[in-house]
């Protein structure tokens, strides 16, 4: 039997917009208020061909791009903004309004199952991957498998259930704070990853329920620039590795199972590759004076997920 196609997402909606409220510093987790937003990281920028192997994917640093109110942001000094100036490619998704936080997160999770595909952790895209592990365990009830078959099987299951739980507790942590920065290190250690792949949301504009634009259509969106780009076609297989997943949020923001890493510094070395995520075009937030960029992200820390999702080949 062919395997179920992926369902569209619902679109999401959410009450809370992206940016702390006040100039000041962000004493609290809270939601905050309606139309305020985060600072866009940058105009589109295409990629560029690497000349040598062991740089095919650097990270550009963009300028900082209008706002959605249409003035300019200043660049933010937080801990978030220690990025080094290295030439390199990026990927920018322009949405053409504001996004709710459920849509942040799925273009979190969607973003991490598509990277390990991609860079062969996963043999299949994940929701084939998930449908022929279930068939199978059902088939195994009924009918006996060869112990190498009953293997592979097993340790399917096992990297399924690891990712389906970075993938929920991931859904927790947006729904208790801002998240401006996602990071996917692959292979190594988590200060010096073999690749890094950054999915950046400073620029998105988060709007209530009848503000944002449907989930699965910024989804495709997101996935539409990145085959555009075409910023894995020309890199080599990878050996089974770890990945971990590391992203920032509001230090009081009540999560539990992610863990605080205070003094955590982006590696500067390794493949590298950003997505900018920004909002534009006609926006209906209700005003809101700007924001100060940089007291107001400096409450923000990273925090790492206890867990090493091992890739899986067979």
């Amino acid at each position: 039997m062919a395997p179920a196609p992926p369902e569209d997402a619902r679109g999401g909606r959410s009450a809370a917009p992206m940016m702390p409220r006040g100039g000041g510093h962000s004493n609290s987790s809270r939601p905050p208020s309606a139309g305020q937003k985060m600072a866009a990281p940058g105009v589109a920028v295409a990629p560029v061909r690497a000349t040598s192997p062991t740089s095919s994917l650097l990270i550009a640093e963009a300028p900082p791009a209008l706002e959605c109110g249409g003035g300019m942001r200043p660049r933010r000094s937080g801990p978030a903004a220690a990025w080094p100036s290295v030439s390199g490619p990026s990927v920018s998704v322009v949405f053409p309004g504001a996004v709710s936080r459920e849509s942040c997160c799925r273009f979190a999770c969607e973003f991490l199952k598509h990277v390990l595909h991609q860079r062969h952790q996963l043999p299949l895209p994940y929701e084939q991957l998930a449908y022929f592990c279930r068939r199978a365990a059902q088939d195994g009830d009924v009918i006996k498998k060869p112990p190498s078959m009953d293997l592979a099987s097993k340790k399917c299951q096992q990297v399924l259930m690891e990712l389906e739980g970075v993938l929920q507790h991931l859904e927790v942590i947006f729904s208790l704070t801002l998240v401006p920065r996602v990071l996917i290190l692959l292979g190594g250690n988590v200060m010096s990853p073999r690749e890094l792949y950054e999915l950046n949301l400073e620029g998105i504009c988060e709007g209530r329920a009848e503000e944002s634009l449907k989930t699965a259509s910024c989804v495709r969106k997101l996935f539409h620039s990145l085959f555009v780009a075409d910023v894995f076609s020309e890199l080599k297989a990878l050996p089974v590795m770890g990945t971990v997943v590391m992203l920032q949020g509001h230090r009081d923001c009540g999560v539990d199972w992610f863990r605080p890493k205070l003094n955590y510094k982006v590696p500067t070395r390794g493949r590298k590759l950003t997505v900018n995520l920004s909002c534009d075009g006609d926006i209906n937030i209700s005003a809101s004076p700007p924001q100060h960029m940089t007291s107001a992200w400096e409450d923000y820390v990273w925090f790492q997920a206890p867990v090493t999702l091992k890739g899986f080949n067979e």
